[in-house]
């Protein structure tokens, strides 16, 4: 495939700025991620369903977000499998952890011994259009897997939310950038569209909850959910076919495997909204066969006029 990459114009922040004391606790954790790094994989999973464990139990909060969104998604599901679930969450939460140093420090043919794809194919006939393509992601707890997997397969842009702490979002954006041609925050809408211009693949993950600009309310596991419905206008300026895309953990703990689905035909179509409700029930779909790999501890479901999170 040819591309014409395009160049980051991020500025670094110095990493002096973030050795205080209240960075501590962060730098020591990394510390730790690192050097488990070397471990085999199903070593580094298993510490981090350990940590996960742990998690759960002090973990208040989230673990009330989770089980209040299960709930609300899975009601099909008893109390105790609810209860265990939550618990499952946890465990693949930990998991996150120790993969964000798979993906941040692991060699690409290490990478590519745990990886397997299917429907790589499907990426391959998109990008001979010569429009990009549009890989429509969702926040599972794969999520950093799944779009340094993307880079495994040729040049590579993502989009990405920036973290709330600021030594955390420094780190993931110089990672970030050692990967790909360009990484570009959520506002860069103007850089992810020349990207796909340039033939290149965006690794994009629009579900989270979202009130501003190109927004509206569509069902998510039939719950009303403030939603971006601007992938349908993004593929509309651009050309570019989109292209479902999961990341999934292996149950035996041997690696990934990472499902890029056929561009979604007739999208988009002239209802933002039909095409926003269409990939909601593509990541209900893969939720309902991973369920402890979505991300549960996130208040998806709040709206201005409405908040099952509230006390």
């Amino acid at each position: 495939m040819t591309t014409s990459p395009t160049a980051s114009s991020t500025q670094h922040v110095a990493l002096s700025r973030f050795l205080g004391p209240r960075f501590w606790p962060i730098w020591l954790g990394l510390g730790i991620v690192r050097a488990l790094n070397v471990l085999p994989l199903r070593t580094q999973l298993a510490v981090g369903r350990a940590l996960g464990r742990l998690a759960y139990r002090f973990a208040r909060r989230d673990r009330r977000i989770a089980a209040i969104n299960i709930a609300l998604c899975l009601p099909g599901l008893s109390p105790a499998e609810r209860d265990d679930l939550v618990r499952e969450h946890f465990e693949s939460l930990g998991c996150t952890l120790l993969e964000t140093g798979l993906v941040w420090w692991a060699s690409e043919a290490r990478l590519r011994r745990l990886i397997q794809f299917d429907g790589e194919e499907h990426l391959h006939a998109a990008l001979a259009k010569g429009r990009g393509a549009l890989m429509l992601s969702a926040h599972f707890t794969t999520l950093e897997m799944g779009a340094r997997a993307l880079t495994l397969l040729g040049p590579t842009s993502v989009m990405y939310l920036t973290p709330s702490n600021p030594l955390i979002a420094e780190l993931s954006r110089r990672n970030r950038e050692r990967h790909t041609v360009q990484a570009v925050t959520s506002e860069q809408i103007r850089e992810l569209l020349t990207n796909l211009k340039n033939n290149l693949p965006v690794w994009y993950a629009p579900d989270q909850r979202y009130t501003g600009k190109n927004s509206a309310t569509v069902p998510f596991f039939g719950v009303p959910a403030a939603s971006n419905v601007a992938t349908s206008r993004l593929a509309k300026i651009s050309g570019a076919p989109v292209l479902p895309y999961f990341p999934e953990r292996r149950a035996d703990n041997t690696g990934y495997v990472i499902v890029i689905h056929p561009p979604l035909e007739d999208f988009p179509s002239s209802d933002p909204v039909a095409d926003t409700q269409r990939f909601h029930e593509l990541i209900e779909d893969h939720a309902r066969r991973n369920p402890a790999q979505y991300l549960w501890t996130y208040k998806r479901f709040k709206r201005p006029d409405y908040d099952p999170y509230r006390r």
